[in-house]
């Protein structure tokens, strides 16, 4: 049986998440949409065959037929749709960031567990094809001991007026996009790891507004890795995601929008949407071949019915954004005070007291190993530490 959906919101993303429940013949159907516009809830219905609308959110949470709430609202409306769903027990599933802040994202995280329902956290970029394939090679070990996440995601801003809105959004880029980012160096490096402190760079260089365009920030974890960001609502060129991750044993490097593997030039006749975020129809261009596949979407609500079915948690849950928003709150707090800031996580469900590992390599009784290679002309060169004098050598053999 498929799940039967509220939509609260019918906009930019509300719409890309109703192509990936309702596309390839999906048995997932958007049964009732809510928006505060009467004009969009309409086009919306027509769009996707919705039969129930409506203007107030309560009709459509607390609809008989509807088993799934989706929220795609704006930042400052996820809490009182939480607390709805709360009200009428229904699963309740919410785009990112969870709330504006962590007190916000820590209040729905509590009521939706003292309600007993479903929740998952809409984190798409950690279900896309190529992080998840990632994911799984580091956590075989295929990179060792995980030292470096970086994730990059800039654009030329968002699509909607309340994203610029300091008070509906609850922030700049950093937010909007700063959320995607950590989650995704969090995974490399390990969920259960304690983020302990934020160093962090912010500022407005470009667009007439209160919030942040332009921020860089490194996280730092409790075992000595480090997470690092960069987003930007400054960017030109479309939309730009990168990640990189670095371990004792390896590298990886996965860039998931602008080089595809799919380019086209045209002068723009007969040239309409091409991929989110691209800034025109014309020259050279990089298309997607699937953007609800290649951003995430179908295997992010693909897990999330089926985590409902089989009555488990989803990889992604109202914890997960918790613990985001936590670590963006201790960003905006660096930023504005030029330190590292601590990390405030009232609820923690991961390990504890852990420490930086010890990096020394044993060679043989005398020495520990800094680094061996293979030189041009033949020879294997090692540098090495005498463990009695703590100097420095090198062997060629």
């Amino acid at each position: 049986m498929g799940r039967k959906i509220a939509m609260l919101g019918a906009g930019f993303i509300g719409r890309f998440y109703a192509d990936s429940i309702q596309g390839q013949r999906s048995k997932d159907k958007i049964i009732s949409i809510y928006s505060r516009k009467a004009e969009s809830v309409e086009k919306f219905a027509a769009d996707y065959q919705v039969v129930h609308t409506t203007t107030v959110m309560e009709e459509a949470i607390k609809h008989p037929d509807v088993d799934v709430v989706c929220i795609a609202l704006p930042n400052n409306l996820h809490e009182a749709a939480v607390n709805l769903c709360c009200k009428y027990k229904k699963a309740v599933i919410c785009t990112k960031p969870l709330g504006r802040n962590a007190a916000e994202a820590k209040r729905m995280l509590l009521a939706v567990e003292a309600a007993g329902i479903f929740h998952a956290y809409m984190e798409d970029l950690v279900y896309t094809p190529k992080f998840s394939k990632a994911l799984e090679s580091v956590q075989a070990g295929a990179l060792g001991r995980i030292l470096w996440a970086k994730s990059r995601e800039t654009h030329p801003g968002p699509h909607s007026d309340w994203f610029w809105d300091k008070e509906q959004a609850g922030g700049g880029c950093m937010l909007d996009l700063g959320c995607h980012c950590v989650e995704i160096a969090r995974s490399f490096i390990g969920k259960d790891i304690k983020p302990v402190e934020v160093m962090c760079w912010a500022d407005t260089q470009v667009k007439p507004i209160d919030a942040e365009d332009h921020a860089i920030a490194l996280v730092k974890y409790e075992n000595g890795a480090i997470g690092q960001f960069e987003v930007s609502w400054t960017f030109r060129g479309g939309l730009d995601l990168r990640d990189e991750v670095m371990g004792t044993e390896g590298t990886i490097w996965l860039n998931s929008f602008l080089r595809t593997g799919f380019d086209m030039f045209t002068t723009g006749k007969g040239a309409d949407y091409v991929a989110e975020k691209a800034e025109s129809n014309s020259g050279w261009l990089f298309p997607v071949g699937d953007e609800l596949n290649e951003l995430g979407y179908n295997h992010m609500f693909a897990d999330m019915f089926n985590a409902i079915e089989e009555n488990r948690a989803p990889r992604e849950t109202f914890y997960d954004g918790y613990v985001v928003n936590a670590i963006l709150d201790a960003a905006y707090r660096s930023a504005d005070s030029k330190q590292w800031e601590p990390v405030q996580l009232d609820i923690w469900r991961g390990q504890t007291g852990l420490t930086k590992p010890v990096t020394l390599v044993p060679y043989d009784e005398q020495h520990y190993l800094i680094k061996e290679e293979l030189t041009h002309f033949g020879s294997t060169k090692l540098i090495l530490k005498e463990k009695h004098s703590g100097k420095i050598i090198e062997i060629v053999k």
